[in-house]
């Protein structure tokens, strides 16, 4: 038996619904820190937001779509997002 082909998806900028997802720790400011660290890149769309908590609640995730113009802006993110010290993972 052989694997089928994988393709990987590749992106194509501008992507103007780009979903980001920010894992980090919980607390009063952790949401609107991800918006303010987003909103300083990209364009953001409020409207997607979606808040979750771990099962014991040390966690938040919160996800976004942005408009991503490039791989340098989603890196730029990531970095600001990581500086924070707050944040523990950006998918």
């Amino acid at each position: 038996m052989t694997q089928p082909d994988v393709k990987s998806h590749i992106i194509e900028f501008p992507c103007a619904d780009y979903p980001i997802k920010v894992v980090g720790d919980t607390g009063p400011a952790y949401k609107s820190t991800v918006i303010e660290v987003l909103s300083k890149y990209a364009t953001v769309d409020l409207s997607s937001l979606a808040e979750r908590q771990s099962t014991n609640g040390k966690y938040t995730t919160v996800q976004l779509h942005i408009i991503a113009t490039g791989e340098d802006q989603l890196r730029d993110i990531n970095s600001a997002l990581r500086a924070t010290g707050i944040v523990h993972m950006v998918l």
